[in-house]
């Protein structure tokens, strides 16, 4: 066989081999796959794991955002049908959904105790479905719509078991209302230098927009106070924590509502430290808290 046969025979090889390789190639087009999971390490990094997401409120009649952070372990390629707890992590007045996330470090405490962390928008609301206006209904946003969102866009434990909710100042307010009246929704729940009694607040942070007037409508503040809900509470029911810094305004309030629920003999945890109304203070409260809801989640 001559040099120039030879290479014709071996040309005609390569296309044979080029055409069978074609033939059993996946007829799925690439923009049809579905995005791997990343492979390693170095592509994990590059997920990012803070997410901001509009959501829709139908009893508002408007999207609400929220920053979802999730744990580097959600992208594992070894545990893709992992699910994970959840913690709602509220806000304070005048604050929104991107303040714990440009306060704290929620990547790692997401990573750290494997949980999902949310938080989203409360504007001024004080967490609570507003009698006078019908575009603040943020307990029903955060107990039920912004729960059912979560639930169906990420692997979550979709049971009251595995989600905890707290926050600071209104935001602590916003957890304790919003767990202590859906239990079944919350299992465990906490409060950071909360205002858990707005009653004694009456010309403070908007609460008259939401509430009206505090002169004209005295039984509706207290209605809508944290610690009004004491009485209802079963001990038991759910995990509880409690802080605040002993020079913060709300230090009051706070050991009014620990002493209400000794007296209710409601099992909880409470604590005073050095500090005062400031992220500061928060950002370390919220360690103690990530613990808290970890040691929760891993009870049976």
């Amino acid at each position: 066989m001559n040099y120039i046969k030879l290479s014709w025979l071996v040309a005609g090889l390569c296309l044979a081999m080029a055409a069978a390789a074609c033939n059993n190639a996946p007829t799925t087009s690439p923009s049809a796959v579905p995005v791997a999971a990343p492979q390693t390490v170095e592509q994990m990094e590059e997920q990012p794991q803070a997410q901001v997401v509009a959501i829709k409120s139908a009893k508002m009649g408007r999207d609400i955002n929220a920053t979802i952070v999730v744990p580097e372990q959600y992208f594992d390629p070894d545990l893709q049908e992992e699910q994970f707890p959840v913690v709602y992590l509220l806000h304070g007045a005048d604050g929104s959904y991107r303040d714990w996330p440009s306060k704290a470090d929620l990547d790692d405490l997401a990573s750290e105790y494997g949980v999902i962390i949310a938080c989203p928008d409360g504007q001024d609301s004080w967490y609570f479905d507003s009698p006078i206006d019908p575009k603040m209904q943020f307990e029903t946003f955060v107990t039920q719509e912004l729960v059912a969102y979560v639930d169906g866009h990420y692997r979550t434990l979709p049971e009251r078991r595995y989600r905890a909710i707290t926050g600071l100042s209104m935001g602590g307010h916003g957890a304790l209302w919003c767990a202590w009246r859906h239990p079944d929704v919350f299992g465990a729940c906490g409060s950071m230098s909360g205002g858990v009694d707005i009653s004694q607040f009456p010309d403070r942070w908007n609460i008259h927009k939401r509430l009206g007037a505090y002169a004209d409508n005295k039984q509706r503040w207290q209605d809508h106070s944290v610690v009004s809900l004491v009485p209802k509470l079963k001990d038991g029911q759910q995990a509880i924590i409690i802080d605040d810094g002993s020079e913060d305004f709300f230090y009051k309030v706070n050991c009014e509502l620990h002493d209400a629920l000794l007296k209710a003999k409601i099992g909880h945890d409470f604590t005073i430290r050095p500090g005062n109304h400031s992220w500061t203070y928060w950002v370390n409260s919220l360690d103690y808290h990530m613990l808290f809801f970890a040691k929760y989640f891993a009870t049976e």
